[in-house]
This record gives structure tokens, C-alpha cells and sequence, in this order.
């Protein structure tokens, strides 16, 4: 019999299967609009997308989402034609959370996946309020090894806590302790929410610990609040549709993080759907974009529709930085002149 974490994974995938409206696509990124060149001045098989991150250079800078992970065939084939994926692709991927490990061992083979992408950037992942319910240390740092981790996600995640009917809600003294772990930790921890957005409080706590990666993660994209309120008793009622769409948006994510961005690394993640948002977000400050839901069917079909699908993203983020006029991606990051309005 699956224990109650496992079988919640496959749960979600249901869900989203089932729900489109889990995908929130609420296109925030649509009112910011760029400057459009007309004479680039380039060719375009001159445009260079490549990126470094972790030490290691990728094609251009996407990163695959935290997913899932378990116990199960199905969360299995998906994290490895994700990991194949990234190896083919030269991008990164982070794994769902891997607390389902500690309470069903057989779920470890779901995250062991540097085989399959030995040269990837892989992140690890974990939810950082099992700080508080019992995972230490010797967890993360399991966590990191079984994957071969180049990072550990700790991913924040109150408003799903809070709807869902088994969630963890104490959330206290979680940054202090965040910040002892990344003192004895020998790979960066990442904070990261899972769709509600990191607000400029939340990242001032975590830098002052000593962390100095961030993925936004902010709403416009898939909720998990909503997803929670499929799996709630009809008698709980309608919390998880009530704050379906609560949170900081990406891109005012990416403005309010602004203050830190000389001397911390973000992921901007939450809504973003093509390789245009992708070039806004770069625009904005993110040195990494983060894409969940388009990739989740390929995934659940093949290595080769998960390469087409990044692919695609790939040759619209080139076609964006080429109509742009930006030869690299060093062309786009932080440069504000490129937005010719915000509606």
C-alpha cells in the first residue's frame, strides 16, 4: 500500500490531467511590452543564448520546474524523459520534492537520475518547513546525494500547507535555520516558493542567512492551491478555489527583487509559457526561467516530445533576443531599455 505522501503525488498528476484550470495562465507578462528593432544589425544565426549557472554552461536559460517524484511507474518515466531531456538539451532541472523518500524508500529510483543527465544541472528539493517536523541535516544532505545535486532546492510553500487536508503550517524559525544548514551544506540551498511569488521581505530574510539564490516562483501559473482543493472533503469547502490565484505576480516578483540582484542569483518561475516571456524575465533580472506545466504532457509521453517542446521555447527566445537586437543574453539581462511600455 502507497503511504499517504507518495500516493498525494500521483493525486496532483490527476488533478492536472483532469483540471485545466489548474494552469492559471493568467499572462501577466502580457503587459509588459519590448522594443521592437526593425534593423537588428544581426543575423540571425549570430544570436548566442548560452548561459552559465552552477559552474556549468547551458544552451540558453531555462530551467525544467520541480515536478514529482515517487514511488510509482509513471512519476518515474516522467522524471527520466525529463533528465534525458536535459542532458540532450544542455538545460537544468530541479525534481519535485523528495520528502517522499524518507517515507518510502522505493521512491529514491524517481530522483536518481544522474544517469540519465550526467553533464545537467540538476537540483534537489525540500520542502523547508519539514525543518520543523522532523527532517535535518542528514535528510538534505541525502536528498543532495541521491540525485548527485548541483543545489538543493527548500521550496516555501504556505498557501498549499495551509489548504491542504494533511498540510504541515509551522512555518516558524525556518530562516535560522535555513541559514545553519547552508553554513554545513557543501552545495547552495535555493529558496523558492511554488507559486505564490517570494516577496522583498522573504528574500531579505534569506540573504541575511546567508543564501544567496532565489527562485520567485510567483502565481500566474499552475496553483497548487487549487489542486489542493480537489483532494479536500466537500465539507472543507472552497479555501483552495478562494486563493487560487493569490500570491506576488513574476515579473512584479522580478521588480520588487531588484534590490538585490548585485549581489544574489535569481530564477524567475510562475506563468511563464514561451520563449518571450522568457526574454522578459531575463530583462527583468532573472538569470534563469523556470517552466513546469507546458513540458508535464511531453513528459508524460516521451524523451523526444519533451526535446521538441524545449526546443520551440529555445527558438522563440532566440527569435525574441534577434528582434531585440541583443547578440548574447549578457545583451538582455538588466537592460531596462529594452521595454518600450508597461500596460
Amino acid at each position: 500500500m502507497m503511504d499517504l505522501t507518495n500516493e498525494r503525488k500521483i493525486e496532483h498528476i490527476r488533478v492536472i490531467e483532469r483540471d485545466a484550470e489548474t494552469d492559471r495562465n493568467a499572462r501577466y507578462f502580457q503587459s509588459i511590452h519590448l522594443l521592437h528593432r526593425a534593423l537588428p544589425q544581426l543575423a540571425l544565426d549570430e544570436i548566442d543564448p548560452e548561459v552559465e549557472f552552477l559552474g556549468k554552461r547551458l544552451s540558453f536559460p531555462l530551467l525544467i520546474s520541480s515536478m514529482t517524484g515517487g514511488d510509482h511507474e509513471l512519476v518515474r518515466q516522467i522524471n527520466r524523459n525529463l533528465a534525458e531531456a536535459a542532458q540532450i538539451c544542455r538545460v537544468a532541472m530541479g525534481v519535485g520534492s523528495q520528502r517522499v523518500m524518507f517515507t518510502h524508500p522505493q521512491a529514491e529510483a524517481s530522483f536518481a537520475l544522474r544517469q540519465w543527465a550526467p553533464d545537467a544541472v540538476l537540483i534537489g528539493n525540500i520542502g523547508a518547513v519539514q525543518l520543523n517536523y522532523g527532517l535535518g541535516e542528514d535528510a538534505l544532505q541525502a536528498a543532495i546525494d541521491v540525485l548527485d545535486a548541483d543545489a538543493l532546492f527548500m521550496h516555501l510553500n504556505p498557501l498549499q500547507e495551509a489548504v491542504q487536508p494533511e498540510g504541515d503550517t509551522d512555518f516558524r524559525h525556518l530562516a535560522e535555520k535555513l541559514g545553519l544548514l547552508q553554513s554545513r551544506l557543501q552545495r547552495p540551498l535555493i529558496l523558492k516558493e511554488v507559486g505564490s511569488g517570494l516577496s522583498p521581505a522573504d528574500i531579505a530574510l534569506g540573504f541575511a542567512q546567508g543564501i544567496r539564490f532565489f527562485d520567485l516562483a510567483g502565481s500566474g501559473g499552475t496553483s497548487w492551491s487549487r489542486i489542493e482543493h480537489h483532494r479536500r472533503t466537500e465539507a472543507s469547502g472552497d479555501l483552495g478555489l478562494t486563493f487560487q490565484d493569490w500570491g506576488i505576480p513574476t515579473p512584479l516578483a522580478l521588480r520588487l527583487a531588484e534590490p538585490w540582484m548585485d549581489e544574489a542569483v535569481f530564477i524567475a518561475s510562475g506563468g511563464i509559457r514561451d520563449g518571450i516571456d522568457m526574454a522578459k524575465s531575463v530583462i527583468l533580472g532573472a538569470s534563469l526561467c523556470g517552466v513546469a506545466a507546458p513540458l508535464l504532457r511531453p513528459a508524460m509521453e516521451s524523451v523526444e516530445a519533451v526535446v521538441d517542446a524545449i526546443e520551440r521555447l529555445r527558438r522563440e527566445f532566440i527569435t525574441a533576443m534577434f528582434l531585440l537586437g541583443t547578440q548574447n543574453v549578457a545583451g538582455l539581462f538588466r537592460n531596462k531599455a529594452l521595454i518600450l511600455e508597461e500596460r
